[in-house]
């Protein structure tokens, strides 16, 4: 057990100034993520207190105000004064950038904050934050406006047990939108109580009467289990855990019969999107263990898995707890220390090798598994020698269907993917030739979500996506070789148009993911209307704004696929990048966007008829 938290743990590294003139360097922006991420740096206090074990319960309240309330039952943060600053640890804590217990590994062995600028930059970001801490059989309680203590610390009674309430209420001078979403932070609190087994936590909103409380003894075995629960997985949740120079490792792995990989890596509670040494450990110990138990029981030769053959099909989660950890990586979600790298393998592969040995069924149907996708992959391999001989795969040498620019910038040029010959036909002779490259596909694209490799190379539309990008394909893939940095879906507005455009999203999303992470990938918006008044014509993408536009005694075309405009009506409208309007992809959740992928384009009709008799009533525009 960690030594007890005291006044003398506090240290300050630098003071508050610039966080009010430069929001965006501390929270990331002053939009949605930015006013949800004030909320994520307090509940992560309450966290550390649980990661040192001294909180099993966090409360968190929206109320009616607007205003928010995360409780814990932690140890309190120390009210005494602090001796180089004459003033409450409670109100050093509260107004003192990178203040707190987290620098002293005396008080906090692990910490989650990611930067440690904590609560003091939600406090300078708040319009008013009010402090409640229980503490030394005392209730202490303070409140802060934009930062600043507008009250001393009182004394407000006696309590019998010890924790930290923080109400705030953020500013509308920093936040344009000062909403908080239940939706967007039950999705994090449930992921923290995943990662950390036995917390209790729950969510209140009480705009709305909404709650939902949270807690997993199973803990990150649970997880696999709740994003595994749409798939048809091979074996029951793997779990196990260790610890080797006060790195605590956890690892939850699962197959199922799917195609898609799911591995997804934390340290400290957050989620490391961009992997690093502790996800280059667990895949080098995974792809070894499988290995060394099927050379001894199942290979037949001279049979070699290779680490994309034994993680097909798998759902992992691995939550570390790192002392120091060191991020990296554009968004700092990478982990640098290169010691965790060997300390996972170790675990993972002596884990998985004890597991193997007692559960000679599941090591069989893992690596039988494995062997399948071996297979498809050598047989995608030949298929890939194949079509390079027909020169489809190589960038150099592109399909014919492509008209392509005659620019030489990729970080200027677009791709639009469109669906069918005559629509294609209009964008060809309505585009800019300079930038714009017109790829028209014939009906829908094979389902990757229910396809193996060998399968998807063998399309003739899915070779001519590839080749005409150039990045290459799964392994191969390398975004640096992109022809384009603007990949354009252009579908009709109808059922078809929305299941093709499904169809390439499950397509990019699992086979070419960076292009979505990158910012690459954009959904164009064609007109639903064209409205003639006289002789004028306007272009309304939504039924609210063609009504606003037509009044009385207008006539209304209702635009049912590309093809119904002529060249200049699809360049004025839907391509030109003046005045066209484009939407951007983006992984917000990649748990999520995997689950949705699953449900829509899997193989469980079942749970996609449930999905969709839930979501009938939000239908907008249906085709019949």
């Amino acid at each position: 057990m960690t030594e007890e938290y005291g006044i003398d743990k506090i240290k300050v590294l630098e003071g508050l100034e610039a966080v009010r003139k430069r929001p965006a360097m501390y929270i990331g922006s002053t939009d949605v993520h930015g006013l949800h991420h004030l909320v994520e740096e307090v509940v992560d206090n309450s966290v550390d207190e649980a990661l040192a074990g001294y909180c099993s319960k966090i409360e968190v309240t929206i109320n009616k105000d607007g205003s928010i309330t995360i409780n814990d039952n932690g140890r309190g943060i120390p009210a005494e004064i602090h001796r180089d600053y004459g003033i409450s640890g409670i109100e050093v804590v509260m107004t003192k950038l990178h203040a707190g217990g987290k620098f002293d590994q005396r008080a906090y062995k692990v910490a989650g904050g990611l930067h440690g600028v904590g609560v003091s930059v939600v406090n300078a970001l708040s319009e008013w934050m009010e402090v409640e801490v229980r503490r030394d059989g005392k209730i202490y309680r303070q409140r802060y406006e934009k930062g600043k203590p507008v009250t001393k610390l009182k004394e407000a009674g006696s309590a019998n047990e010890t924790g930290t309430k923080v109400t705030f209420y953020p500013d509308g001078d920093i936040f344009g939108n000062k909403q908080f979403d239940y939706y967007i932070i039950r999705k994090r609190l449930q992921e923290v109580a995943f990662l950390n087994k036995g917390l209790e936590i729950s969510l209140e909103d009480k705009r709305e009467g909404k709650r939902d409380v949270f807690k997993y003894e199973g803990g990150i075995a649970e997880f696999v289990k709740y994003i595994d629960r749409n798939k048809n997985s091979l074996h029951d949740v793997i779990y196990f855990e260790g610890e080797k120079d006060n790195v605590k490792v956890e690892v939850a792995i699962q197959y199922t019969d799917g195609y898609a990989e799911n591995v997804y890596t934390f340290v400290n509670n957050i989620n490391t999107k961009e992997g690093g040494s502790h996800l280059s450990g667990f895949k080098s110990a995974l792809t070894r263990a499988l290995n060394e138990y099927g050379r001894k029981n199942i290979f037949k030769g001279n049979e070699v898995l290779s680490g994309e053959d034994v993680r097909e099909g798998l759902t992992a989660i691995i939550s570390c707890k790192v002392p120091n950890p060191q991020f990296e990586g554009q968004t700092k979600t990478k982990l640098g220390n290169s010691e965790v790298k060997g300390i996972v393998e170790n675990i993972v592969y002596d884990k998985l090798s004890i597991f193997f040995e007692e559960n000679p069924d599941v090591a069989k149907s893992i690596i039988e598994k494995a062997i399948e996708a071996s297979r498809a992959r050598e047989a995608a391999k030949k298929a890939r020698e194949l079509v390079r001989k027909k020169s489809y795969l190589e960038s150099s040498s592109l399909p014919g269907k492509l008209s392509d620019c005659t620019s030489n910038e990729p970080e200027k040029c677009e791709l639009f993917i469109v669906e069918g010959d005559s629509a294609g036909g209009s964008a060809k002779q309505g585009r800019d030739r300079k930038y714009q490259a017109i790829l028209p596909i014939k009906g829908k694209i094979l389902n990757v979500e229910k396809a193996s490799f060998d399968k998807l190379l063998e399309n003739n539309e899915i070779r001519a996506i590839i080749s005409s990008i150039g990045t290459g394909i799964g392994d191969e893939f390398d975004i640096r070789k992109a022809n384009y940095h603007k990949i354009i879906i252009m579908t009709d507005a109808d059922v078809d148009g929305a299941h093709i455009r499904a169809l390439l999203l499950t397509f990019f999303f699992r086979y070419m993911r960076e292009l979505i992470e990158n910012g690459y990938v954009y959904i164009a918006q064609p007109p639903l209307y064209r409205i003639k008044k006289g002789k004028k014509s306007f272009y309304a993408y939504s039924d609210e704004e063609m009504r606003k536009i037509a009044g009385n005694g207008a006539s209304i075309q209702r635009y049912k696929g590309l093809g119904e405009m002529n060249p200049e009506q699809l360049w004025e409208t839907t391509m030109n990048p003046d005045k066209r309007i484009l939407k951007k992809v983006e992984i917000e959740d990649a748990i999520e966007a995997d689950e949705l992928f699953t449900i829509l384009m899997g193989k469980n009709v079942e749970e996609r008829r449930r999905f969709i008799e839930m979501h009938a009533k939000e239908v907008i525009n249906l085709d019949i």
